[in-house]
This record gives C-alpha cells, sequence and structure tokens, in this order.
C-alpha cells in the first residue's frame, strides 16, 4: 500500500491523534509526568501511553528533585503533569530529614513564593492533580512561571477522581479538542470532576 492511499484510508477513520500513531509517529506530543508519592503515576502513565502518549516519568524523594525537573534546566514537555497531594493551596512533600534539610532549596510543602522561585514552565499546559491546588495563589504563581494554562482542582476530589481527571483530559486532547473544550467537558462529567478549574492569560 503507498503513502497517499494510506492517508487516503486515514482520512476516512474517526478523527483523532491516534491516527498519527497508526500512520507511523511515535508519540503525538509528550508529558512530563512528575511522580510526587500519589500513588497514581503508573496508571496515569500506562493510561498516557495507550492514548499515544510519550510519557517521561520523573519520580521526586527531594525538593531538589522537583526543582531539577521543572527549572528549566532540561527541556520541559509541552504538557506537564504533577501527580501528587495537596492542601490548603499547596503541593504537598514529605519533610526530608534534618541532616538532608540543609542541601535543599526549600523544606516540606511548596506553595506560590517557591513555584515563582524554582520553576520555569514556558508555555506548558500543567495539570496538578493533589487536592486544593486549584486556589487562585497557586494557579497564579505557575501562569507566573511561564506556564500557558493551569489546570487543577479547587477543593478535595476523592483520589480516584484525580486518576481520573487527567486521562479524562488527555483523552479529549485525543479526540482533538483544546484544553479549554476538555476541561468543560471534564467539568460537565460530575459533581467530582466540577471542582476542576482551568487558569490562564
Amino acid at each position: 500500500m503507498t503513502h497517499e492511499a494510506e492517508e487516503e484510508w486515514l482520512a476516512t477513520q474517526r478523527p483523532s491523534r491516534v491516527r498519527e500513531i497508526q500512520a507511523g509517529r511515535l508519540a503525538w506530543t509528550e508529558v512530563d509526568l512528575i511522580d510526587i508519592g500519589s500513588g497514581s503515576a503508573h496508571a496515569l502513565r500506562d493510561g498516557l501511553e495507550v492514548f499515544g502518549v510519550q510519557v517521561n516519568h520523573l519520580r521526586v524523594g527531594q525538593p531538589r528533585h522537583l526543582v531539577a525537573a521543572l527549572d528549566g534546566s532540561r527541556p520541559i514537555a509541552p504538557y506537564v503533569i504533577l501527580s501528587c497531594h495537596g492542601d490548603e493551596g499547596r503541593i504537598l512533600l514529605d519533610d526530608v530529614t534534618e541532616e538532608m534539610a540543609g542541601f535543599q532549596p526549600f523544606n516540606g510543602a511548596v506553595g506560590p513564593n517557591h513555584v515563582r522561585e524554582h520553576f520555569r514552565l514556558p508555555g506548558s499546559v500543567t495539570l496538578v492533580t493533589g487536592c486544593d491546588t486549584g486556589e487562585p495563589a497557586l494557579a497564579d504563581a505557575f501562569l507566573d512561571a511561564g506556564a500557558g494554562v493551569y489546570i487543577a482542582p479547587r477543593g478535595a476530589p476523592f483520589g480516584y477522581a484525580s486518576v481520573f481527571a487527567p486521562l479524562f483530559f488527555f483523552y479529549e486532547l485525543t479526540e482533538q479538542r483544546t484544553p479549554a473544550q476538555a476541561v468543560a467537558r471534564l467539568r460537565a462529567h460530575d459533581d467530582e470532576l466540577a471542582m476542576w478549574q482551568l487558569h490562564q492569560r
């Protein structure tokens, strides 16, 4: 079968970014999946790869690992997911021991000031799964750090909702919807998912 014939055949199929994978691409986009101990990163990675997404799974054990992942010293993917727990507008990290704390850029939870000081997200669509990470102060900090779009729950969704939300969002992107359209459809699904907010400037 010729390349032209394959293109003609793919054009008859239901529109989806997966058609790019069927046509030979290894992935239609790339995600930095920052694993901050939420327990759901492996499930997210498996689901995203089914959608034809290249996933860079980065495990965070110390605050300096998080900074190294997001400070711009390495290329940042077009999409970033922080798989984490959150509380009161902060991303939760375990405190490191006193012996190691002096070598860290900060210790404990990540608030707006830490984001502004340490993160550089040039245009990335950033999705955070932790409870209360959709608070406006944290959202503004991520946008100040360069995120093109920031998506997170304003409230405390059930844990399994925080697994489903990123997968739902990327399903919608795979179906060629914009981030704003994807979040609108996510929010309309039920009351748990209605907590998710999209912020951009």
